[in-house]
């Protein structure tokens, strides 16, 4: 989304990381986004939400869901797809823990977009049934199907590649 755009509705939503002990002699934990809390809870982030056998959850911190309406072709296939998911995004950090949430959004290109940047953890997880029913109610009041304009070609020119005289190329 262009920086210069506003969203129309910005829902916020906690999110839920795992870490679990790797079987790698390079790392020492994997980490993931596992979960999106349709509120925000109380608690600060980075709070251990639970240990078990090796794997530990986090809450992560708070983020936003921002919708747009230009967007809703993206949120309307995203819930059509069987399983709505919203994408959940962590770059690497160098405080007190590896990685910073960085944003949240239910727009699967947006999400795919935060892939470029190699460093970033992206995943996709289940959207909860309250934010898709809000994203349902959004898409369903500003969605506005635009006809797809497929661009024409130029014919090529025969001579573009064909050997021209130049002035200085003249034997007379």
């Amino acid at each position: 989304m262009s920086p210069a755009a506003s969203p129309l509705v910005s829902i916020s939503v906690g999110v839920v990381v795992e870490r679990h002990k790797a079987d790698s002699p390079w790392v020492d934990f994997v980490w993931r986004g596992i979960a999106v809390l349709p509120d925000e809870p109380a608690a600060q982030p980075w709070t251990v939400l639970r240990e078990q056998d090796g794997t530990t959850l986090f809450y992560a911190g708070s983020a936003t869901v921002d919708l747009y309406p230009s967007e809703t072709a993206r949120y309307r296939d995203n819930l059509a797809s069987g399983s709505p998911s919203i994408w959940t995004v962590l770059s690497p950090s160098e405080g007190a823990w590896p990685y910073t949430l960085t944003a949240v959004t239910a727009d699967p290109a947006e999400g795919e977009g935060f892939t470029e940047a190699a460093d970033n953890l992206v995943e996709a997880v289940p959207m909860p049934e309250v934010l898709r029913e809000a994203i349902e109610r959004f898409v369903a009041e500003h969605h506005v199907e635009r006809e797809f304009v497929k661009r024409t070609r130029r014919r090529a020119d025969p001579e573009a590649l064909a050997r021209r005289d130049h002035e200085g190329d003249r034997n007379e």
